[in-house]
């Protein structure tokens, strides 16, 4: 490379702001890099030799090579990660080009309770689930997701074409008056509420989280590809967020649909792939302390590790 520091630094420069570096340009900068420290760590003999004009570098330590090759990405913790890390939220410097799987090598590494659940934790990159070979970038906000239930969220209302995410108690009638269509011979309305019991234990109330705006998102695709895949006219998908009390409904699936068989398969569908796929998380409080609830697995193709 027949270039001096300075027109290797102006040249890393501006591909590093770049909004998108592939592969070959990632190797780019990597070369820049290598090359910086190159001048840096030979600077002494260059000058020696008068290869190396004073003016071209100073005698200082070169940090840009440093620069160059690292970058920040923001990290979110849910659920039962949240509290082993003990936040929610926090930013990690990372080598540029990256892969997401070295975000979970990072926190395995420091905590060892999250090696035991490798195997069942799900990613996400700017709230759409990623796999672990999946190249990262500058600013790039990852999601660390453990099996999904369905406590506590800042939202307090977020909407859809035909999903919503509430805080305040869902209105049955309200949405049954809604999807009511003259042309429907079938309106199923699937009400899951809060049962007083887990396993024997006397439940007191219940606690939901969720990472909102990619929950609302993953609805919303779970409700168009049901209105595709089953063939009936409307759906609606509402979960309540925060304390739910016993009795309280938490998550309420409507379907409308010219034929009761094709409305009875969607709305089944509905509730089986939201409880595996929709990033909402469970706390159950009891008489002797509280846990988070055992989530179910997430399907194979979207686990960090498979």
């Amino acid at each position: 490379m027949n270039s001096t520091p300075d027109e290797c630094v102006n040249c890393a420069s501006a591909l590093m702001t770049d909004t998108y570096l592939d592969a070959e340009k990632l190797q780019k900068v990597a070369l820049l890099a290598g090359a910086i420290q190159n001048f840096t760590l030979y600077r002494p003999q260059m000058r020696a030799s008068g290869c190396l004009p004073d003016k071209n570098l100073s005698s200082a330590p070169c940090p840009v090579s440093a620069i160059l090759i690292s970058m920040r990405v923001r990290v979110l913790l849910f659920g039962q990660l949240k509290d082993i890390v003990g936040r929610q939220e926090e930013s990690l410097d990372l080598e540029s080009g990256a892969r997401l799987s070295a975000v979970m090598s990072h926190y395995s590494g420091r905590y060892p309770k999250f090696q035991g659940l490798n195997n069942s934790i799900a990613c996400s990159i700017n709230q759409e689930y990623a796999q672990g070979s999946a190249i990262l970038k500058e600013g790039d906000e990852v999601g660390l997701l453990p099996p999904v239930s369905g406590g506590r969220s800042k939202v307090e209302e977020l909407r859809s074409e035909h999903c919503a995410i509430v805080r305040e108690p869902i209105d049955l009638r309200e949405i049954r008056k809604n999807l009511d269509h003259p042309e429907d011979g079938a309106a199923l309305i699937f009400d899951g509420v809060v049962r007083n019991n887990t396993r024997g234990r006397r439940t007191l109330y219940l606690d939901y989280e969720a990472y909102e705006s990619m929950a609302l998102s993953e609805m919303e695709k779970l409700a168009q590809a049901a209105l595709e895949r089953f063939k009936v006219r409307d759906v609606c998908l509402v979960h309540r967020l925060g304390r739910l009390e016993i009795g309280e409904t938490s998550v309420l699936i409507g379907v409308a649909s010219a034929h009761r068989s094709a409305a009875f398969e969607a709305c089944r569908w509905l509730i089986d792939t939201l409880k595996k796929t929709v990033p909402i998380w469970k706390k159950e409080y009891f008489e002797d302390g509280a846990v988070w609830a055992d989530g179910e697995p997430f399907p194979e193709e979207i686990r960090i590790n498979k």
